[in-house]
């Protein structure tokens, strides 16, 4: 995984969440039930996300599910009896 695409859908979701949250707090009513205003911002948020962050979010898991099967295959019992084989070879007697 990349860590500017986490980081750059990460910074996307908080922006879409943070701007409405903001513009509903400019109003009066907003100001008394700042839970309401929250859940709003959260609701718009994540539909900003679904509609718009679909790029980032695959740019993501194509890294996430890249390095873990690269670690997989790092871990994989073939490359543990090779790497057990080569030190075994490698010793003197």
């Amino acid at each position: 995984m990349r860590a500017r695409s986490a980081l750059v859908f990460a910074l996307l979701r908080l922006l879409a969440f943070f701007v409405p949250f903001g513009i509903m707090m400019l109003f009066p009513v907003m100001r008394e039930q700042y839970w309401l205003a929250a859940i709003f911002a959260a609701l718009i948020g994540l539909s900003l996300s679904i509609l718009f962050l679909r790029r980032p979010l695959d740019e993501m898991s194509v890294g996430m599910a890249e390095r873990r099967e690269a670690r997989r295959r790092a871990n994989s019992d073939e490359a543990v009896e090779d790497a057990f084989g080569d030190d075994e070879t490698q010793t003197p007697r």
